[in-house]
């Protein structure tokens, strides 16, 4: 089972993007399971306050769901022709302690969609979004795009995405990326397979996210 958790960078319970990700989950192939998680509890980002009590328990779960996951989806509006604060600030606290970002982030597929009742189809916000991705090291699909302008059209009343061609867009979109995040996961799997002879014939190894393993053989000190 290929797993993404999914995040939407809009906390409006009638949020376009919400209903874009709805559409997305119900779309996933058979094989895959997209996940959505919450930013809602997550405070604003205070450096006194990770100083003072550590990271939140929301942030800590978040980051571990991501880290055991296959890849990561997000579905982001677009404000004043950038990034939602909502979900920056939500990606700098799972960034924090910076040493933990390789386990959290490193290597990570990521994919990026949105919707907007607007003309530009947060395609400035979803380019923002790419510095960001490129920093925290993670590996962005960039094969097929959604973009969803006047979204009121797109939508019905009730939530449900109605346009047959944003529907095959939509689903375009969610196959192929399920199939490259489904892909790095079997190669890191490999990458074990070959870590763990290394380690029967113990030597030094890596593993997928490049912590590096010091393998003894039987009966060495420890």
């Amino acid at each position: 089972m290929t797993t993404i958790i999914s995040l939407c960078g809009s906390l409006r319970r009638g949020s376009f993007n919400g209903m874009l990700l709805r559409a997305a989950i119900e779309m996933a192939p058979s094989g895959t399971a997209i996940e959505p998680e919450s930013i809602r509890e997550i405070p604003l980002y205070d450096a006194d306050l990770e100083e003072e009590h550590g990271i939140p328990p929301a942030v800590e779960r978040l980051k571990n769901r991501i880290a055991r996951a296959d890849g990561l989806l997000i579905v982001t509006p677009e404000y004043n022709n950038s990034v939602p604060g909502v979900l920056k600030n939500a990606i700098d606290w799972l960034s924090r302690p910076g040493d933990d970002i390789a386990r959290v982030f490193r290597g990570r597929p990521v994919a990026i969609m949105g919707a907007t009742p607007g003309a530009g189809g947060t395609g400035l916000s979803q380019a923002a979004w790419l510095p960001v991705v490129r920093l925290l090291g993670m590996r962005p699909w960039f094969e097929r795009a959604v973009l969803i302008s006047d979204a009121s059209k797109v939508f019905d009343s009730e939530g449900h995405l109605i346009d047959a061609a944003t529907q095959r867009r939509v689903r375009a979109f969610v196959e192929g990326f399920a199939a490259f995040a489904g892909a790095q996961r079997n190669q890191e799997d490999t990458k074990v397979s070959v870590a763990a002879v290394g380690i029967r014939e113990g030597v030094m190894a890596s593993d997928p996210r490049g912590r590096v393993v010091t393998t003894l053989r039987m009966g060495e000190a420890q």
